[in-house]
């Protein structure tokens, strides 16, 4: 029984000289990011699709069983919104095969503005890609929140692919108003939306921000340990991924959240043990 957990990325400026060694050359980053976590989301292939070479050496640092969300990049999902997207994809999906079976799933985030009213656009496209990879959509528009009508609609579309919905808890963000600037920040820039704990596949994924302040994100996070436990108790394969505003302790509190799943549930196998940035010293 296995969980994976990971962060929003796996090089942070605060992660070196502390969970990780610094200096670190670029081409390691990766390799000691997957000593603490087994997952991590690819939001840089949004801004620009990765050369073959690059993505192998992705490869070269991670585990077989190492998993990669990967957002589809921008022209296809935010300026062409799902058109006449054949040549980017084609693009993309050439660049990520050095990753085999690293790669968990391509990920369709939508705008805001994508709404009950562009499906048929998302069912079409979903239906014109390619059956060897999984898919995961993420949506911001409220209207698929909060109006059973579309929500259902929508979940039918994914269930005719076996699509995931990629759920983005918010809700701990929202909570109380911001303490920090980047608390700050994210209230500009993350959308606002109820927390949805439904699984339409056996690989669901949780994208849980929660606040700079570590004991009120591991506070928020606790129903989400009932879900996870269950959802591994139904045979299923989650993957959730902590953030926090500003991401300084993402790191721990990512290995801490599977801790806290491994104290309910301790068939589940344990995380690498992380490697400390620095030796210890006697003095």
């Amino acid at each position: 029984m296995k969980l994976h957990v990971g962060c929003a990325m796996w090089t942070h400026v605060a992660w070196q000289g502390r969970e990780l060694p610094q200096p670190l050359p670029p081409r390691d980053r990766l390799r000691a990011y997957a000593r603490w976590c087994n997952a991590v989301e690819g939001n840089t292939t949004f801004y620009a699709t990765p050369s073959v070479e690059t993505v192998r050496s992705w490869a070269e640092q991670t585990a077989p069983d190492f998993r990669f969300l990967l957002k589809l990049p921008r022209p296809i999902t935010h300026e062409r919104r799902l058109a006449d997207v054949a040549e980017p994809l084609r693009a993309f999906l050439t660049a990520i095969e050095p990753l085999g079976p690293r790669t968990h799933a391509l990920w369709v985030q939508l705008p805001p503005s994508f709404t009950p009213g562009d499906l048929d656009a998302l069912a079409g496209f979903l239906r014109r890609l390619p059956g060897r990879y999984r898919y995961a959509v993420e949506v911001r528009h409220r209207a698929f929140f909060e109006d059973p009508r579309w929500e259902q609609r929508l979940e039918q579309v994914l269930g005719e692919v076996g699509a995931e919905w990629v759920t983005f808890d918010t809700t701990v963000l929202y909570e109380t108003p911001p303490s920090t600037d980047m608390e700050r920040e994210a209230w500009m820039k993350k959308p606002r939306l109820p927390r949805r704990q439904r699984a339409l596949t056996d690989q669901p994924i949780v994208r849980y921000i929660g606040r700079d302040d570590e004991e009120l994100t591991v506070a928020g996070w606790q129903p989400w340990l009932d879900t996870v436990v269950d959802w591994l108790r139904e045979g299923r394969s989650p993957t959730v991924f902590i953030h926090t505003p500003d991401n300084d302790a993402a790191l721990t509190l990512a290995r801490r959240f599977h801790a806290d799943v491994r104290a309910r549930l301790p068939e589940v196998e344990p995380l690498p043990e992380a490697i400390p940035a620095a030796p210890p010293t006697l003095f």
